[in-house]
């Protein structure tokens, strides 16, 4: 049941821990103070060792502890990502989940965890959907708060995030997000502000952008007004990594700890805007009070300065988590004559697609980690089926050439690359450290050695042994100028480049070139490569930045995929074709340019002609956000399997089996066609400024507005049993400021096997002063029946549930008049209503 009310992972500050608190900031030293408001390091806060207060380590993120390292760290957990872990609508398993990854994170010595991410899904073509929970800020408000308490109860932080209006990775540093106020909170705001009241987090993220003409980390009405103000925050607030735009607007705002360290905007420049008088020490105060406080709840106080290292904590109750996790986010799009589960019946599968020998557990940016393991599809399904499996990949879909880490071997012979790194920026005869890598994904955001900072230069050198003979292709990226070589002989000159790509942030493009080699013959790769800054002459850029490089390889392919793969389809008794997108076009750091699976039209024609040769085919979509399906009427049946972890592959092969029945729904709405969804017109907008001009209309608040046909609409999903919901029931018929109803409906099981219905409560205002959605979720839960069995569907609703924003007030208003409390089972498929009433009007402000 999920109404209105949870219990907080921990009660604020007593009287005394506050008197505490506010005399051991008088205590500190001025430089001190100052110390603590930026970090160490890129991932830790300022320790003060004569004080006995450790640094606090932050770890990303949403679906992972990572630890200290961006790629090729320690080993950790990786969970289903954000919207996978929304289709459960499940908040005790969002709670649970929560648990688990604050036991992660400290195996990696993190007492912070940057994490749940809660903008909402504006777009489709949204580059950090997938990392996000929803398109509706209720479900994704009352999973973020489940999955906060469960983290905040074993004692790790939450940091919720990013605040606010974030919902775009085009120009993420730059762009003005411009939002009418009335949208702000109702949309925007109103995840943080549920996951405030119900759980508390520790800590809140700023983002990157502007809202309405001011950053995000600077913006007195957001910061101050809103959350400080209104909602009473006392946690701290970190600034996006390399988001922190002033010295003393920031401070003055409530943003307390600017991130990464060693201080940029603050530090010295702080103390020469404080004795300039531009600050004033109390300002300061404020935020050191916010920085004691989660360094006390996370007992960083009496911590040891010294950490000891990361550790792995592989459980077998985590691998059972994260399946049982994986297996309620997978949601049955479409079942046509029962195409699933596969019976025994079923003795020849073809197992088709340019995802089923693929590990797509996750999407690229903040949210990437090294994985304990993966499971793909293809092994999974094979170790459970006991069929005969045939095999075709289909498709290529790489958005750059696949990285050359597979066939990578070190001049010694180990796998991987050998990393030389120089100090200073011009090589040298004998470098100072020498590492070996596992991938050519070599982006040094966080992992270049301290000892040849700031400025350095790096070699990598690997010997790879092509499989067959022809024009095969290298892809180049640096992020800094870079050259490539073949057998000593330079065949990428990337040096002076000035086109910015999409990989590692702020690389190249990828430069691909073709070399004639032989199959079995050795070939030496070496790359030069600095972190000087690219393009050259940058406007405000440091003269040297992060570094890093990214070397792809490919030999040319001699097969014709899809006749292959129709081919061996029809052979088969089913088909399942495994398509969507992956980590390299769902990222961090750039959003999708289309809705359409990649790469140009080949996975919609290779669906439709295995549709052809197999009537038992069956679609698997491997996505974080919603993509067009043209073949959608020629399929029997439609699995949207998100980004599943480390558990992909083992929690599909339970659900096309059977072992498991399917129970995940929508928690954004599918288009049929990019050009329906709301934020269109106004996407990703111009002069780097984007206007919100769809107001409090996204999702299937838009699409049933103008009454628009879906693909597949919010809170949809099938299953493989069937529910019979009984009539509505409220327990008053009167709503006021300070009691709550409870809408219950009885659900039955009339299938043959066990099952789980998630019966969702839509509230509809029937008469309002200004224009407001058609009806707008305000509670869901979640039932499991065995085969004929009952369950009541209870869900409680209060002033929350039928209140709006009006800024004449300006404040929330529950206008006296009817209401509906409408019962689904999607949004589109309505079971059943029962009425109630506000009689007098009544406005709060949180």
């Amino acid at each position: 049941m999920v109404g209105q009310k949870s219990v907080k992972s921990e009660p604020e500050f007593k009287e005394e821990e506050e008197a505490k608190l506010k005399s051991l900031v008088s205590k500190l030293s001025e430089e001190n103070k100052i110390l603590l408001l930026s970090g160490k390091d890129f991932w830790r806060t300022q320790p003060l060792p004569e004080l006995n207060v450790g640094s606090l380590k932050t770890t990303d993120g949403p679906n992972g502890a990572r630890g200290e390292f961006f790629t090729d760290g320690t080993p950790a957990a990786l969970f289903p990502c954000g919207i996978s872990l929304a289709a459960t609508w499940n908040v005790d398993l969002l709670h649970e989940v929560g648990s688990t990854l604050a036991k992660e994170a400290k195996a990696k010595q993190a007492q912070v965890l940057l994490a749940p991410t809660v903008c909402l899904h504006r777009s489709p073509l949204g580059g950090r959907n997938f990392e996000s929970f929803s398109e509706d800020p209720l479900l994704t408000g009352k999973l973020a708060a489940a999955y906060i308490n469960g983290l905040q109860g074993e004692g790790v932080a939450a940091t919720i995030k990013h605040f606010v209006a974030n919902e775009q990775e085009t120009l993420r540093m730059q762009i003005n997000s411009v939002v009418e106020e009335r949208a702000l909170r109702e949309l925007y705001l109103k995840p943080f502000e549920i996951a405030i009241r119900d759980a508390n987090p520790w800590a809140l993220m700023s983002s990157y952008n502007l809202i309405n003409g001011l950053h995000a980390d600077m913006n007195p009405f957001t910061l101050r007004k809103v959350l400080r103000e209104e909602w009473r925050y006392k946690g701290a607030v970190i600034s996006d990594w390399g988001g922190t735009n002033s010295t003393v607007e920031s401070v003055k705002a409530g943003c307390d700890l600017e991130m990464p360290g060693p201080a940029k905007l603050r530090g010295k420049v702080l103390k020469a805007a404080l004795d300039r008088g531009d600050i004033t020490i109390q300002d300061i105060d404020e935020s050191v009070e916010r920085i004691l406080r989660l360094l006390h709840r996370t007992n960083r106080f009496e911590a040891p300065v010294d950490e000891p290292g990361e550790k792995t904590l592989d459980t077998e109750e985590t691998r059972q988590l994260i399946r049982r996790a994986g297996i309620e986010g997978i949601t049955l799009l479409k079942n046509d004559n029962k195409a699933l589960p596969l019976g025994p019946e079923i003795k020849k599968i073809a197992l088709i697609g340019p995802n089923v020998k693929r590990a797509i557990a996750g999407g690229g940016g903040s949210a990437s980690l090294k994985p304990y393991y993966n499971t793909t599809p293809y092994d999974s399904i094979a170790a459970v089926s006991g069929r005969e499996i045939l095999f075709a990949q289909g498709a290529q879909i790489d958005k750059w050439l696949p990285l050359a880490s597979n066939i990578c071997k070190t001049p010694s012979g180990q796998p991987g690359v050998v990393l030389e790194f120089f100090k200073g920026d011009k090589f040298g005869d004998v470098p100072l450290i020498v590492q070996t890598r596992a991938k050519t994904d070599l982006f040094l955001w966080d992992s270049a050695p301290v000892e040849v900072l700031p400025a350095y230069s790096f070699k990598v050198k690997t010997i790879i042994v092509p499989e067959t003979t022809g024009e095969h292709q290298f892809g180049f990226q640096s992020v800094g100028p870079g050259r490539l070589f073949i057998n000593k002989q330079l065949l990428i000159d990337n040096w002076n480049w000035t086109e910015a790509g999409e990989a590692m942030f702020e690389a190249s493009v990828e430069v691909v070139a073709s070399i004639h080699l032989n199959a079995g013959v050795p070939v030496e790769i070496l790359v030069e490569s600095t972190n000087e800054t690219r393009p050259a002459g940058k406007a405000d850029a440091p003269a040297h930045g992060y570094g890093g490089c990214r070397i792809g390889y490919r030999e040319s392919p001699t097969v014709d995929f899809i006749q292959e793969a129709a081919d061996i389809a029809t052979q088969a008794d089913a088909a399942i074709v495994i398509v969507g997108l992956d980590a390299e076009w769902e990222s961090e750091g750039y959003d999708r340019q289309t809705m359409d699976l990649p790469k140009d039209g080949s996975q919609d024609r290779l669906v439709s002609a295995i549709a052809k040769a197999n009537k038992r085919t069956i679609v698997v979509n491997q996505s974080g956000s919603p993509v067009t399906m043209p073949w959608v009427d020629e399929v029997p049946a439609i699995l949207q399997a998100w980004y599943q972890g480390q558990e992909a592959g083992n929690a599909l092969a339970d659900i096309l089996f059977g072992n498991e029945t399917p129970s995940g729904k929508l928690p954004v709405t599918f288009p049929k066609r990019l050009k329906d969804n709301p934020a269109y017109h106004n996407w990703p907008g111009e002069n780097k400024r984007v206007v919100y001009g769809e107001g409090i209309y996204i999702g299937y608040k838009h699409y049933e507005r103008i009454a628009l046909d879906v693909l597949f609409p919010f809170g949809h999903g099938l299953s493989y049993t069937q529910f019979q919901y009984g009539d509505v029931k409220i327990s008053g018929s009167v709503l006021n400021g300070s009691n709550s109803l409870t809408v219950s409906v009885s659900v039955t099981n009339k299938g043959q096997v066990s099952g789980q219905e998630i019966v969702q409560l839509y509230v509809r205002d029937t008469k309002s002063r200004l224009p407001r959605p058609a009806k707008e979720l305000q509670g869901f839960s979640k039932l499991t029946l065995n085969s004929g069995e009952t369950k009541i569907a209870s869900i409680s609703i209060d002033m929350y549930s039928v209140g709006y924003y009006d800024t004449s007030i300006p404040g929330w208003i529950a206008e006296a008049g009817e209401f509906e409390a409408v019962i689904g089972s999607s949004s589109e498929d309505i079971r059943g209503a029962a009425s109630f009433r506000v009689e007098e009007s009544f406005s709060w402000t949180f």
